[in-house]
Parts: C-alpha cells; structure tokens; sequence
C-alpha cells in the first residue's frame, strides 16, 4: 500500500516542540470523538471538583460546625478513599460492560446522590449519612474516570495516545481546579453556613448531566471494551473481582523487578506523605491561623487561592518536566523536584504568611505532578505491557492511602489554628528521606552486569538522555528507541485496569513507539 506524504507541517528536517504541540492538538481536535469524550471528562472533574471543595466547605469552614484536625483527616479520607479502594474494582469491571451505557448510568446515578449528599448537607446533619453519602457520589466518579481513560484508544489513533492522556490529564485537572474556585465563590455569595454549602454541593450536578448528554451520543459499542465478555454477566464480573486480588500482587512483584520503577515510587510516595501533612496544615491555617493580607484572603477564599495557585503549578510541570527530562533524565529530575520541594517547605511554609503559603502550594504543585509524571513514565518503559496495568492499580490504590494515613497522623499532633513549625519540618525532612531512598533503590536495584542506566534504559546514561530528547514529533522509532521516551507519559488506559485488557494492551504498545508528556 502506498504511503501518503506527510503532512505540510511535518515536512520541516526538525521541528520545534511548540510546532510539534500544535500539529498534536489539530491532529486531536479533528477527532469528534475525541472532543466528546474530553467534553465528558471536563465536566466530570468539575463537578467532582464543585462536591468536593464544598464538602470539604461544609466540614471545615461552616461557621456552624465545629472542626478540629480529627474531622478534617476524616473529610479528607472522603475523598480520597474510593479513589483507592473502587479504582482497582473499576479497572477489572469495566473491561466487562459497555462504557458508554456506563457513562449514562453513572451519570444519573451520580446525579442523584449529589442532590441527596447536598440535602444532608443543607439540612445540617453530621456523621455517618453525611460521609456514606460523599463516599458513594465520589466513588460513582471513579467508575467515569476510570472509563474516561479505558475508552481512549477507541477514538485516538495509536501513535497519538500520549498527547492525548497528556492533554485530557492536564485540561481535566485544571477543569478539577476551576471547578472547586466556583464552589468558594459559590459559597462565598450564599454564605458558608449549611444552606450555601448544600447549594454549592447541588450546583454539581451540572457535571452529571454533561455526562450523560455526551454520552448518549455515542454509537452502542464505540467505547469498548472489544472482545469483553456480556455486560453484568456473573461469571465474568466474579472473575474479574478475584482477578483484582491477584493483579495487585502481580503488580507488586512487576514493580518491584524495575529498579527504575522503584525508585520513583519511593519519591512519590515522599511526596504524598509530606504534601498530606503540609495539606493538613495548611487547611487549618486557613480556617483558624490566618487573617485576611491585602489582595490575599484567608478562610474559604484563601483555600479558593491556594488551589488556582496549585492548579497553576501542575500546568507548569506539564511543560517544564518534558525540558528537563530530555536534558536530564528522569531520575535527575526527580532529584531536583525532591530538594526544590523541601527548600519551599522551609523557606515558605515556615513563615505561615498567605504570600509565602500560596508561593508553596505552586511550587507544591509543580513537585507533585513532576514526580508523578516521571514515576509513570518509568512505569511504562520498564513494565511489560502484561503487568503495566496492574502496576499502576497498585500504585494509585497505595499513594491514595498514605496521603490519608499521613493527614490522619499529622492530625494528631497539629494544633487547631494549624501553627506547627516542627509539622512543617518534618514534612521537609520527608522530602529529603525520600531522594536518600530514592537513590539507594537506584543503585542497589542494579545486579552486577546490568547494563541498564538509572532509569531503566538499555544504554549508558549520555545515551539515555539522548534517546529520552529523540523524536519529539511522536513519530515511530526502531525497537530500541521504542522502549521508551523520557516526556514522562501521563496514565495511560492501562491506569484504569487491574488486569489486562485488549484495550489496555493496546495502548500500552502504542506507548512504546512514542514519547509521552497531582492537587489533592
């Protein structure tokens, strides 16, 4: 068959980044479907977004509640549990029924315990029907997001399938961002009492319903799963449950065979267990500790300030990690984001002032997400394609629990306006344990013998670097090269997955042929 010539753009020797990203994203943006299904995930995390932050409102800054370290640990665990315990059960299920009918059914399921979470909230009730009520809407998104990702290959062509995570994953965290600023403004006009907050959790339900919409559009089938076997069939979904159990092991013990995958989980977890701490630290600062600076708010507003800072900084590690990775490897990037992580900790968190608290979240941001984006691109070069997926379910269901078990002990030692200096520290100190681990798990992974370079790659490390900056255009490499690119890939389909799927497979090849590119 005869190959087509390339496209005008492409027809240049060597291409700059910017030219490359623009030819990406026309290249998506000719897709309908694409746009569709980037349509559902935008107003997914916006809607998560909006309930989220105004729970969190309603426990922390409602005037008419009492809040101390304990409940805010637990409003946290709220939010961040199902995405630990649903997501792995999500990964295997959905590779059993039709996404699309999944979308409109969670849509409306969604939907409804949105509006029944919001009246609970509205009617000033505390305890286990507020909580149930938050972690059920919450893990029901899950299963969207989960699906989001599963879908993906379905609509984008293979050699496009990283510019399409890394642009869905960015746009969908910022659209997280914006949507909890329009719950503090919400809440803001309404007022912070159990009525606004209840109305500010109901103004979600937009996101539901865009769900749906969306979704409806699809043809029967267009989302996969291919080859899966009848939608709700008991056999297959009890399979698929005890196949979960056994993928985390098999992800376990695939991790742990890749020194390189190692070594960025150990960073990322430094990263989850002092940014739950600061986070901690920070949320009662804002409601007890703090008092309004010029343009600067405290309270509910401040929190509003502090995640459009945050969002910032993830945006900004979107561009700067795929630079710094291409000149100097993942591994140095990680280090770098370690020691940046914990000098802002102590040279802004310190001083407890709003100015040097929201300088920190930015850069607390931009840390996260580039230890995160470089923990999965290690993760897709050095684990096969059979264990990628289980890999990730692992590493999102443990990372998810130690940011709660960190907020859970910070609270008990943090006082109730959140003034804590030696909290502080030791969140600093976190950061630098971690690049000590992280460097042993570098050297003591390597066996006598192993030729690979710190980050996995089959060559010396000048090679590795040289290879991780080859073809920024995306375009096929030879076996070699195709191990992977160091634009660190944002998660891929087979994050969703606990056990392989065709699929998930499928896009984990596609990875492997081109480079790819956390606010809690």
């Amino acid at each position: 068959m005869p190959v087509p010539p390339p496209a005008p753009e492409q027809e240049t020797a060597a291409p700059g980044p910017a030219d490359t990203a623009r030819v990406r994203r026309r290249e998506l943006a000719a897709q309908p479907g694409f746009l569709r299904l980037l349509v559902i995930r935008l107003g997914a995390q916006w809607g998560d977004g909006v309930f989220q932050a105004a729970l969190g409102g309603a426990v922390l800054f409602n005037p008419e509640r009492q809040s101390d370290p304990v409940l805010v640990a637990l409003g946290l665990a709220v939010v961040l549990l199902p995405y630990s315990l649903v997501g792995p059960f999500a990964g295997a299920l959905l590779d059993r029924w039709d996404r699309r009918r999944v979308f409109i059914v969670a849509g409306v399921l969604r939907a409804v315990l949105t509006l029944a979470t919001a009246a609970v909230v509205a009617a000033g009730l505390t305890g286990p029907g507020l909580y149930l009520g938050a972690l059920a809407t919450i893990g029901v998104s899950r299963f969207v997001q989960a699906g989001l990702s599963a879908a993906l290959p379905h609509l984008v062509a293979p050699r496009r399938l990283v510019a399409a995570n890394s642009l869905v994953t960015t746009s969908g965290a910022v659209a997280a961002a914006f949507g909890a600023s329009c719950a503090f403004a919400l809440t803001g006009l309404l007022g912070a009492g159990d009525t606004g907050s209840g109305l500010a959790a109901a103004a979600s339900v937009v996101g539901s319903l865009v769900i749906v919409v969306v979704a409806v559009g699809f043809a029967r089938g267009a989302l996969g799963p291919d080859g899966a076997p009848g939608a709700g069939a008991q056999g297959s979904t009890a399979q698929a449950l005890r196949a979960v159990a056994h993928g985390l092991g098999d992800g376990a013990r695939a991790a742990r065979a890749a020194p390189g995958v190692v070594a960025a989980f150990w960073a990322v977890a430094a990263h989850r267990l002092a940014f739950g701490v600061a986070t901690l630290v920070m949320l009662l600062l804002m409601r007890n500790g703090l008092a309004d600076w010029g343009p600067f708010r405290a309270g509910v507003a401040g929190l509003g300030e502090a995640v459009v800072v945050a969002a910032a900084g993830l945006g900004v590690a979107a561009v700067v990690t795929p630079w710094l990775t291409a000149r100097l490897g993942r591994p140095a990037t990680v280090r770098i984001m370690l020691v940046l992580a914990a000098a802002a900790l102590l040279a802004l968190g310190l001083p407890m002032t709003l100015p040097t608290l929201l300088g920190a979240s930015f850069l607390l941001g931009l840390v996260g997400q580039a230890i995160k984006l470089c923990s999965d691109a290690a993760v897709q070069r050095e684990v096969d394609d059979a264990h990628r997926g289980r890999v990730f379910a692992l590493s999102d269901t443990v990372f998810n629990v130690t940011y709660v078990l960190a907020v859970a002990a910070a609270a008990l030692f943090c006082p109730l306006d959140g003034r804590s200096a030696p909290l502080i520290a030791v969140a600093a100190g976190i950061y630098l344990l971690g690049l000590v681990v992280h460097e042993v798990a570098l050297r003591t992974g390597r066996h006598p013998g192993d030729t690979r370079g710190p980050d996995g790659g089959a060559r010396s490390d000048d090679e590795t670097r040289a290879d991780d900056g080859a073809r920024p255009d995306g375009g096929a490499r030879s076996d070699g090269a195709a191990q992977g690119g160091s634009q660190p890939g944002a998660p891929s389909v087979t994050v969703s997955s606990a056990a392989p799927s065709p699929s998930t497979s499928a896009s984990s090849t596609s990875q492997r042929g081109e480079p790819g590119s956390d606010v809690a």
